[in-house]
Parts: structure tokens; C-alpha cells; sequence
């Protein structure tokens, strides 16, 4: 008869084996060569400068390189439909945002790739508000004053955005329905020319991001109303949220990681530890949330969520405002 120890011993190597043979190939010895990084924008924006971030404390981590590849164009789709066909095997990553991910299934009746059934989220990394600011010209100082104006001049006032379909459209065309208000939008070529735009008073308010917004708004050139986000930024608590006045107001721009449909859960929960883990470090957090960013570490589960949700909740607003894009 075995001795109790022998066969403990036998049934741990049993079990150990078992382990071993079940775990997917793909997942042994990860990474053993370079990552792309696929980024659906061009170099020098958030995304980009987000990825290229969380690249280089991967690359310090692992010992194997992470290259980004821009990949701009058609509103991110070029690189998403990339991202989306790589091969499933931990060696593609795909830095996406609110707008690929969420308000795009909502606003064009036919995509080369599905959110939902084409990506395994790892982490929605961080968040961060845009900022409504007005022309100091326009007397306005809070949400009320903005709706009240508003009202009284149904059709006359008008707001910038970088682009028909865009984050700050979307913003304003919220606005608009949650205060049963009118105004115009005026869509620009880019974030920058709109900002220039509201500088120099041929609109009256924008949605922008608080990085391009601040420097304005500390020399009295425009002044902050609110920011976008349901309760209001760490770093900039002295300003209000929009859902202060308005309940239920919510657009905020995120940014998250994930990897073609398919890739081995191993994988993913490893690249969630590893992100998760790079995030939360002083260095980078500082340097996410210095303009008013907020670092969020979703699990994959709770980003996946967040997906679900909002490309419901934006397909409902571009049905209700009557959004089209040409």
C-alpha cells in the first residue's frame, strides 16, 4: 500500500499537470516578443499620449517592447477595424475611447467592427471631463444662466465642436434635450479651430477638454460654466458639475484598453493586473490627473458594462436629437 505522503505527492503533480495542460498556449512565458499598441488617432492627442504612457511602463515591466502604431483616420474606425482583426493571441492591444467604442455604433448605420462582439476590454483606464466655457461677452456665468439665455433666445445662440458626430457635439446636443432648449451647432475641422472660434466670439459656448480650456479661462479670456462629469473634479473642485443643475447630466470621455475577441483570459487578467498596477503608481497618476483627469482601473467585467451602456444612451440621444451624419 502507498505511503499517505506518496500519494499526496502523486495527487499534487496529478493536479499541477492538469493545471498546466489547461492553460492556453498563448498564455505561457506572455509576452515573450514585442506588443503593437494600436492607437485609432494620430500622434499628439489623449489617446496617443495615454498609450504611449502606459506603453513605456510595460515596456520597463516586461522587458519586451511595446510599439505604438497610429493608425488615424474616419473617426477612429481605421484603427479600430484593425485592432479588431489582429490576431487573438495578447500581442495587439487597442487603446479606445467613448467615442469609438460608444457614440460611433450610435451615429453611423454601418461599421467595419462591432464593440461589442469584436473587443475583450482589459481596463477603462482613465477619465476625464470636457469643460463648458462661454465668451465673457455672452454675460454668463452658471448652467441656469446658460438655459435661461437660452430660452429667451430659442435658435439665436450657437456652440462649437471639432466635428459633427464628436464628444462635444454629442455634449451639446445633450444639453439641448435634457433643457429642452435650442441652439446651433457649429461643427469646426478640430478641437483647436473651435476653441479659436468661441475666442473670438462666433459662437457662444464649446465643450472642450480642460487641458486646451484652463489657460484661457485663468488669463479672463473665457470663463469655465461647468464640467461634464457627474460630480465635480478633483482638480478643479472650485467649479461645478453640469448634473448639479441638470440631474442626470453625464458625458465623459474615456479611455481604456483592450484586445481583439478571442484573446486567452490569462492574458487579459494579466495586462488588467499589470495596467492596473501602472495607473495606480504616484508618477502616472500624477500625470493623469494633473488637468483634471480621473484614473478609473475598470475590471473587464465593469468596462464591458460601461460599453453596453453608453452606446445605448448615445444611440437614444441621436434618436432623439435627430443626429445625422453625411
Amino acid at each position: 500500500m502507498l505511503n499517505s505522503a506518496v500519494v499526496a505527492f502523486c495527487i499534487l503533480v496529478i493536479g499541477t499537470g492538469t493545471a498546466i495542460a489547461q492553460e492556453p498556449p498563448a498564455a505561457r512565458g506572455y509576452p515573450s516578443k514585442p506588443i503593437r499598441f494600436i492607437v485609432p488617432y494620430a500622434p499628439g492627442g489623449p489617446t496617443d499620449i495615454i498609450a504611449r504612457l502606459l506603453g513605456h511602463k510595460l515596456t520597463e515591466r516586461w522587458g519586451q517592447q511595446v510599439v505604438i502604431d497610429n493608425r488615424g483616420g474616419a473617426n477612429g474606425v481605421i484603427g479600430a477595424e484593425l485592432a479588431a482583426r489582429a490576431v487573438p493571441d495578447g500581442y495587439t492591444l487597442f487603446l479606445g475611447n467613448a467615442g469609438v467604442l460608444t457614440s460611433n455604433p450610435a451615429l453611423y448605420a454601418r461599421l467595419p467592427y462591432d464593440p461589442r462582439k469584436d473587443f475583450s476590454p482589459v481596463n477603462l483606464t482613465v477619465a476625464a471631463p470636457l469643460l463648458l466655457v462661454v465668451h465673457p461677452s455672452l454675460g454668463v456665468k452658471t448652467v441656469p444662466d446658460l438655459v435661461a439665455l437660452a430660452r429667451a433666445r430659442p435658435g439665436k445662440l450657437s456652440f462649437a465642436s471639432g466635428g459633427a458626430g464628436g464628444v462635444a457635439h454629442l455634449a451639446g446636443e445633450l444639453l439641448k434635450v435634457m433643457t429642452a432648449t435650442n441652439a446651433v451647432h457649429v461643427p469646426y475641422k478640430g478641437a483647436g479651430p473651435a476653441l479659436t472660434g468661441l475666442l473670438s466670439g462666433q459662437v457662444a459656448f464649446n465643450f472642450t477638454s480642460t487641458v486646451a480650456a484652463m489657460p484661457h479661462v485663468k488669463a479672463g479670456k473665457l470663463h469655465g460654466v461647468a464640467v461634464t462629469t457627474a460630480r465635480r473634479s478633483r482638480s478643479l473642485p472650485d467649479i461645478p458639475s453640469i448634473a448639479e443643475t441638470i440631474p442626470g447630466y453625464e458625458v465623459r470621455p474615456w479611455y481604456g484598453v483592450l484586445v481583439p475577441a478571442g484573446t486567452p483570459r490569462p492574458i487579459i487578467d494579466r495586462l488588467n493586473r499589470e495596467i492596473a498596477g501602472i495607473v495606480r503608481s504616484r508618477d502616472v497618476e500624477e500625470r493623469l490627473t494633473v488637468d483634471g483627469g480621473e484614473v478609473v482601473g475598470e475590471s473587464p467585467e465593469q468596462f464591458a458594462r460601461t460599453i453596453s451602456e453608453e452606446i445605448i444612451k448615445w444611440t437614444k440621444l441621436v434618436k432623439e436629437a435627430g443626429i445625422k451624419l453625411d
